[in-house]
């Protein structure tokens, strides 16, 4: 990369940036400080330091480890805790490293013999469900992924990429390999702030971005109704890492007229992105009279090249039939699978359980209906929260909705709803019943001035739930 980009800039934050060459001496001089530990954690927001960091740790030969800044006090020390002999870099660390990377004048070191299976990248899952695991990505796993996705230099000379989703998601570092391998420069927007990102996006002349749904909510929000949000260089939204309310998109979409959208679904575990609805995708399922071109709006897309995607039977592991629920697995190069102190969670295939829940069209677009944990079984039946939620969020009085089951004596679980927003509770209870059979109409409405998510908008259940029982046992 550096010997083909040289002195163009690769990477812009807080108002700095490093040309290829400029990163790549800054990395190799970190290398010569991280040689001699177990690893490297990285304690920061994105800053030109979580590059330089990166490949420098694997320079080193030493894994790469991005936490949770934001995390409390005793969740972070016990996290640290798990990697003895690691190098910290805390925020205020990292003005220093870039500094004194170039003045160790270590460049020429030989970097450390690299070996493809070995452990490239160390992150922490979301923990929405259970507690976090560590989640170990090889260089295999990243490569494979860079590889098949991207087409070296391929980026036009004036290709930007605004990344505001924090460094310790997977999608903050794979999007970082793949728009240096593309040749796309990047600019990091440390805290997310709906205003200020569209003003990023024009001062910087922005042509792709990457946002989580709660991001884009807040961005569209910012565009008065009917108008447009004044971004012509922007040629190119994804949006991914939890499920985007239908209208959300809906709305995005008449906000950026001219901009693609892409939707990408994937997990910590597979390396990012394995499923993707392209631009195509959504204008097709937004002009479409067809109800089954339409419905695509409300799917993940298809899979990536190199990825196979199965559907199985929640019971018998059997394949299901197109258009069938059950469990989502996925197979490739690219997917890990494998924790630390767990060992791999492949099957004799090689096949990796995502535990989503979800369904195949005819043409392969997959559509996810939520974790499989999340599932509510009422009276025998399973029931998914997730087609509930977005018959509540049609409703137009309701922001956000949240579906889960409590203990219930004589069903086994009743259903909660838990909603941002305002509406008599027994019509929105009729406008759910309209649209779906009684038995998925929930026993409660409950109503709270926010939902707890993680950053980048994962909905927090297992939080959401302990408040519940604690205060409707």
């Amino acid at each position: 990369m550096a010997s083909s980009a040289g002195d163009r800039v690769v990477v812009t934050a807080d108002d700095r940036s490093l040309t290829a060459s400029e990163l790549l001496d800054r990395a190799r001089a970190a290398a010569h400080r991280f040689r001699r530990r177990s690893a490297v954690l990285y304690l920061g927001a994105s800053h030109l330091a979580y590059p330089v960091a990166l490949f420098g740790a694997a320079l080193a030969g030493v894994p790469f480890i991005p936490l949770n800044y934001r995390l409390g006090e005793h969740q972070l020390a016990r996290l640290l805790g798990r990697h003895p002999g690691a190098l910290v870099l805390n925020p205020a660390d990292l003005d220093e490293l870039l500094s004194a990377a170039l003045e160790m004048g270590e460049g020429d070191d030989e970097p450390a013999p690299q070996d493809q299976d070995a452990v490239a990248v160390v992150l922490y899952t979301s923990g929405t469900t259970a507690e976090p695991k560590a989640a170990l990505l090889r260089h295999r796993h990243l490569l494979a992924y860079v590889f098949n996705t991207q087409e070296f230099g391929s980026a036009e000379p004036d290709a930007a990429t605004l990344v505001a989703v924090p460094p310790y998601h997977v999608a903050g570092l794979m999007n970082l390999l793949t728009n240096l391998y593309s040749g796309r420069r990047i600019v990091y927007q440390s805290a997310f702030d709906a205003p200020e990102w569209l003003a990023t996006v024009r001062r910087e002349r922005v042509t792709h971005a990457l946002v989580v749904p709660t991001m884009l909510a807040r961005i569209v929000a910012e565009v008065r109704e009917g108008a447009t949000a004044g971004t012509p260089t922007l040629r190119s939204l994804a949006y991914g890492g939890a499920r985007t309310p239908r209208p959300v998109v809906e709305r995005a979409l008449r906000a950026f007229p001219d901009t693609g959208f892409v939707n990408a679904y994937g997990l910590t575990e597979t390396t990012s992105t394995i499923a993707v609805l392209g631009p195509d995708d959504h204008r097709q399922a937004l002009l479409s009279d067809e109800p089954a071109v339409r419905e695509r709006l409300g799917s993940v897309g298809r899979a990536l090249p190199g990825v196979e995607i199965q559907i199985r039977g929640e019971e018998t592991d059997e394949l299901v039939q197109v258009g069938g629920t059950g469990l989502v697995f996925v197979r490739g190069e690219q997917i890990s699978g494998e924790y630390g102190g767990h060992g791999a969670a492949l099957d004799a295939g090689g096949w990796f359980a995502t535990r989503d829940r979800g369904r195949l069209d005819a043409d392969g677009y997959l559509f996810i209906e939520g974790r499989a944990d999340d599932t509510i079984i009422r009276g025998g039946e399973n029931i998914a929260p997730a087609e509930i939620e977005d018959v509540l969020l049609t409703h137009p009085g309701i922001v956000e909705a949240a579906v889960l089951g409590l203990p219930d004596p004589e069903w086994g679980q009743r259903i909660v709803a838990v909603l941002v927003g305002q509406g008599d509770p027994d019509e929105i209870l009729a406008w759910v019943r309209e649209r779906l059979r009684s038995a998925k109409t929930p026993d409660t409405v409950v109503f709270r001035a926010e939902l707890p998510k993680t950053d980048t908008g994962k909905l927090l259940r297992r939080t959401l739930l302990a408040d519940l029982e604690a205060t409707h046992a």
